[in-house]
């Protein structure tokens, strides 16, 4: 559509006199206007209601004429539809009304349904995105677990079920097996040793060897997928595509949601918002310049806080394994493995292990205070890379207990055994969670409001509690193997944590003092349960299916040399059918090739490599038009500029021949002022409108004739 405007008449200096100057009337130049905008309402008739808007808005005029072509734009289309409105067109709009509706309020319903909407809400209202960051992180990782548990329950363990129905334990039910994991449970498919082979006499064949490989296989597959996707499309949002600079600006003036009409709504939406930008703009004011012995002092303090924090990493990591040694030494002089005490026992390991991993981090965040950095999130950034390092480190050391001591120590299924230590791992971090959040955040409120004032209130603490969840899911993942049902322990654990976090941070804990934006942290969280958390995982399980050899005396692939050797066994069944002799080729020349996987990770990092430079072309490109948006803009000024003083020159033998007396010289100036006033304020003038806008308005009209002279002789 051309982008046409509407003429006052009135903008013309000396009225009548310079029309005819021109060889124009008032009444030409009025008819000329109606039939311009009769000739655009027309248009814009013809448009959709979206184009019609877009149209309306592009139009180079003020607020009011703008008003005024869609008064008459929306009469002109309503005396059409009275026209031709028909009863079939009646109905497919009321039936397209009626959708649209639909469409709305399944929206709302969808938003309504939404896990923990509204309480998100509060809680980044209230405490900023730092905090929220975890609570996201906590229900990402509750949605992971569910699908983890509804594949592993699908395959395996209800057709275990099927096979195995009529069958009870032997020993009976008494209660502390929901905290050691043993007794009971180590008779049911709560564990490796759980599920067999065998199929009962029917018709029903279902090999478990191979459905149980597949399905961790593939879940783990799709773990590694979702990661990899997520960390790609949080880094692409929050680094590739976003713009420091301006995204104050942007939350300022472009973000706020004019749908909301209530009021606790619009006041959660205020505190966002008032939060956002005092994170932001604390993060610009918090860049400090300090002298060179400033420096050297800070990298001294630097040095030997790391240092200490590695030296109680590596003093945790003995004191776990020494205890591991001991634990293995009790269970070979073990007379009676079903006793209730002895079961207790078992559970010194696990709480060692959260001892560490509650006390340790206690003492990292001191550590971190004595350093005293001035970006709260690269003091989050440090802390959590130390406790990444101490719990990595301890989960080392209790990966290397099991794979090579449990394995030829455990005169029984080593597998469940492993599986148990897993789940007791599993649920006394949970209650060392409870035990932190009420040592760590309620009674320090207790001393901090009423016996030691100057301690204060205590924030919460992002890192030590987002590294919980890495280290919790970290076991999920390694247990999935050892103990298929582990997932659905660890969403009744997540479930449960978020209303406890929930409730200490709402009753215990303050909004951060120094606001750190926190719209990367995600994309940090989901790179750390990437790598090491799930890469590590996946390591272990993959050398306990290629190198381990499996129990005898359980397990679905007992009497096998290796897991992995049911899939070798499968195939060469398979090689004898000639239609299936295609996946037979792709298993001896593509899974069982080191070259194929060769190939492919070099295919993978040159992949990377062009996707990286192409981010770095796209970077570069976006400096290179910001710095062009800035010439243009520069250019524009300047030619303005020109052409303001090239207009009041020209102006000048006019006003002298017209006016004389300096009294007009300086109403033409005046009017020049109270033109750029009024059109800084988004008004029309009409009658107020300085010499130069007429000239160049003259100056266009007399173009505009001149054209229309030449089509005419043509």
């Amino acid at each position: 559509m051309r982008r046409r405007g509407t003429l006052k008449t009135g903008l013309l200096p000396g009225g009548n006199v310079a029309l005819e100057k021109i060889g124009l009337t008032e009444e030409d130049v009025r008819d000329e206007i109606m039939s311009e905008e009769q000739d655009l309402v027309k248009e814009l008739v013809t448009m959709s209601t979206r184009e019609c808007i877009q149209a309306i808005r592009d139009l180079p005029m003020c607020m009011e004429d703008k008003k005024n072509i869609r008064n008459q734009v929306l009469a002109s289309k309503s005396s059409k539809k009275g026209f031709l409105l028909t009863c079939s067109a009646d109905c497919s709009e009321q039936i397209s009304l009626s959708l649209r509706r639909c469409g709305v309020g399944l929206s709302s319903a969808r938003q309504a349904v939404r896990l923990w909407q509204g309480t998100m809400k509060e809680i980044g209202g209230r405490f900023g995105t730092s905090v929220l960051s975890y609570f996201s992180f906590l229900k990402w990782l509750l949605m992971f677990n569910t699908i983890s548990f509804l594949v592993n329950f699908g395959f395996i363990t209800i057709p275990q079920l099927v096979q195995t129905s009529g069958r009870s334990p032997d020993v009976r039910f008494t209660g502390l097996e929901l905290i050691t994991g043993a007794g009971y449970f180590n008779q049911t498919v709560m564990y490796y040793g759980g599920y067999i082979n065998g199929t009962k006499d029917s018709d029903f064949k279902y090999n478990m060897q191979l459905a149980y490989f597949f399905t961790i296989a593939a879940y783990l597959v799709l773990c590694g997928v979702s990661l990899i996707y997520s960390m790609a499309r949080s880094f692409r949002r929050n680094f590739v595509l976003s713009d420091l600079s301006s995204g104050s600006a942007w939350r300022l003036l472009c973000s706020w949601d004019f749908s909301m009409v209530n009021e606790r709504a619009v006041r959660q939406r205020k505190n966002n918002l008032r939060v956002q930008l005092k994170e932001s703009l604390s993060e610009m004011m918090q860049t400090n310049f300090l002298p060179v012995s400033e420096r050297m002092k800070q990298l001294g303090i630097h040095l030997c806080t790391w240092v200490v924090s590695a030296g109680l990493a590596a003093g945790s990591c003995a004191a776990i394994y020494y205890l591991c040694q001991y634990n293995l030494q009790q269970i070979k002089v073990s007379q009676n493995p079903g006793n209730l005490k002895e079961e207790a026992s078992t559970l010194l390991l696990p709480f060692v292990v959260s001892l560490f991993n509650l006390v340790i981090p206690l003492l990292y965040s001191l550590l971190s205070k004595v350093e005293n950095y001035s970006n709260p999130r690269f003091q989050i950034y440090v802390i959590i890379l130390r406790n990444v390092f101490l719990k990595m480190s301890i989960l080392s050391i209790l990966c290397f207990h099991w794979v090579n001591n449990v394995t030829t120590n455990v005169p029984m299924c080593w597998e469940s055994y492993v599986g148990q230590d897993l789940y007791r791992l599993v649920i006394v971090n949970f209650f060392f969670s409870i035990f932190g959040s009420f040592f760590g955040e309620f009674l320090r409120r207790i001393i901090g409001t009423r016996c030691m004032p100057s301690i204060g209130i205590p924030e919460f603490d992002i890192a030590t509690n987002v590294l919980d969840l890495i280290y919790a899911q970290t076991l999920t993942w390694i247990g999935i193997y050892f103990s298929p049902l582990l997932p659905l322990i660890q969403m009744i654990k997540l479930f449960l944590l978020f209303y406890l976090k929930k409730v200490s941070l709402n009753r215990n804990c303050q909004p951060p003092r120094r606001s750190g934006r926190a719209a990367q942290m995600q994309t940090i969280y989901i790179a750390l349960l990437f790598f090491p958390s799930f890469v590590g995982a996946l390591s272990l399980v993959a050398y306990t299916v290629w190198c381990l050899t499996p129990s005898d005396s359980c397990g679905p692939f007992q009497g096998l040399n290796t897991t992995f050797e049911a899939v070798s066994l499968w195939m060469e069944d398979t090689a004898i059918i000639s239609e299936f002799s295609w996946a037979v080729w792709i298993y001896s020349h593509m899974i069982k090739s080191e070259l194929f996987f060769f190939l492919l990770a070099l295919i993978f990092l040159v992949l990377i490599y062009f996707f990286w430079q192409i981010t770095q072309g796209r970077k570069m490109l976006i400096i290179l038009l910001k710095e062009q948006i800035i010439n243009e803009g520069k250019d524009k000024a300047f030619l303005l500029e020109k052409l303001r003083t090239f207009q009041n020159l020209s102006l000048v033998p006019y006003h002298a021949e017209n006016v004389h007396g300096p009294q007009y010289f300086e109403r033409t100036y005046q009017t020049e002022s109270d033109y750029s006033e009024g059109y800084q304020r988004g008004a029309c003038p009409e009658e107020d409108t300085p010499p130069f806008a007429s000239s160049a308005l003259m100056q266009a009209m007399m173009a505009r004739r001149q054209a229309e002279e030449e089509d005419e002789e043509y």
